[in-house]
């Protein structure tokens, strides 16, 4: 179809009129419909709108009318609100139908979506475009192009990536998080002074890898959580789909972390047996040993709140360096004002806590956070003015980029939660068959 010649298009949205040029179409803002651009046939113009007049070259869209015409105020003058009298969750559905997102909407409105999302916990995904869906032509092609190796793959992939995904992927995950328990049970009680007296081992004297102590309860217990570990990191290597991108993933590059002290403790200890090398490596074996700590993030593959948390950082990381930005520019200015104050004036009072600028640095980042050690504060008046002054600044400095990083936190536990929802509603239909 071929949008060079011939009259200007018009949009019929509802029942109203939207005549364009075919210059505008072809960038228009709104994804579906510049869409409408690169339609060559008329079986594709049907795939985007409702119904097409050949004649009077009109689409027809049976969307809601006055929605869409806020969003054309949006397109002409940039600002995006709700309809009113009308749910914000109905206009939501109508953003995402014509390809706008949430973060289109003005701040007001964003917050509340927000709070009305949150309230009926729901969340809406963006449309595939056509042929990727799974139902679609192109999914029943892939489909009839994979092989039963291909689905058992995938089927495989999925029990060890969603937990929610089936029966068999739930107890999967339970057994995991059951062994991630146990490892740090075991960790933290390793440390407990009877535990120690009771294996007769010393920390100041002995590594834990030694040839005993591999048949030790706690090395025997030690060695079979890693061993369920290093299977399931396998397995799941295996089955990905991308094996550059698997080892490129954040939580795969913590499990590597986790496991890899092990072997290398394990390794130097046969290496270097009970000699006098092993006691100077001891330190090193035991900050190897301490690196365990890390399978506790590895609960995060089966927790929203810390997927959450995680997505979070990773789109926030533009104002998380703002915070660190207005921390370390208050922290300049206000260590060096405490120095001078505290103990560079002279003027009878020194205060030798605050004895260099980078000391009184320590002093402004406990003060701003509002920690409050008490290890070290100002006993000039001067000083203890600048003190409340760093106190006032360090709330309202931290609170400023906290409404950005809030409504992200927001928008990324419903995207999680959806996902898991769609993984559950699978699981159910699995059980029902």
């Amino acid at each position: 179809m071929n949008f060079g010649r011939g009259p200007p298009v018009v949009l019929n949205v509802g029942g109203t009129r939207y005549s364009f040029s075919r210059e505008v179409l072809k960038d228009f803002p709104l994804r579906r419909v510049s869409r409408l651009h690169g339609c060559l046939s008329e079986q594709d113009v049907l795939e985007v709108c409702d119904d097409y007049d050949r004649e009077r070259n009109e689409y027809f869209f049976d969307r809601h009318s006055e929605a869409f015409g806020f969003i054309m105020l949006y397109v002409r003058h940039g600002h995006l609100r709700f309809v009113p009298h009308m749910c914000e969750l109905s206009f939501y559905n109508e953003m995402i139908y014509w390809g706008l997102e949430g973060s289109h909407l003005d701040y007001c409105c964003q917050r509340r979506l927000d709070d009305r999302m949150s309230e009926t916990c729901t969340y809406y995904a963006a449309e595939e475009p056509p042929g990727e869906a799974a139902g679609g032509p192109g999914g029943k092609g892939r489909r009839a192009a994979a092989g039963e190796g291909g689905k058992w793959l995938e089927r495989m992939r999925r029990t060890f990536e969603e937990p929610t995904s089936s029966l068999a992927a739930q107890v999967l995950a339970t057994v995991s998080i059951l062994f991630v328990i146990v490892s740090m049970v075991v960790l933290c009680a390793s440390t407990l002074p009877e535990w120690r007296a009771a294996e007769n081992r010393s920390v100041e004297e002995q590594s834990r890898y030694t040839a005993e102590s591999v048949r030790e309860p706690s090395g025997i217990i030690e060695a079979i959580c890693i061993g369920w570990f290093t299977a399931e990191c396998i397995v799941r290597f295996i089955v990905s789909k991308n094996k550059c991108e698997f080892v490129r993933r954040p939580l795969n590059i913590i499990d590597l972390l986790a496991i890899t002290p092990y072997y290398i403790s394990v390794l130097m200890t046969v290496f270097t047996g009970e000699n006098s090398q092993l006691q100077r490596a001891g330190v090193t074996l035991r900050v190897l040993r301490m690196m365990r700590i890390f399978w506790v993030i590895k609960l995060a593959r089966h927790f929203i709140g810390l997927q959450t948390l995680g997505l979070t950082l990773k789109r926030c990381y533009r104002e998380m360096v703002m915070l660190l930005v207005f921390i370390c520019v208050a922290m300049a200015i206000f260590s060096a004002l405490s120095q001078l104050l505290e103990n560079g004036l002279d003027l009878g009072t020194k205060n030798k806590d605050y004895a260099s600028i980078p000391a009184a640095c320590w002093w402004v980042i406990i003060s701003m956070t509002t920690v409050g050690y008490g290890d070290m504060c100002p006993i000039t008046v001067p000083g203890r003015i600048l003190g409340g002054i760093c106190v006032v600044s360090g709330i309202v400095l931290l609170a400023l980029p906290i409404t950005f990083i809030y409504h992200s936190f927001v928008q990324c536990y419903h995207e999680l939660k959806f996902r898991s929802a769609r993984y559950s509603r699978s699981l159910s239909a699995e059980f029902l068959n």
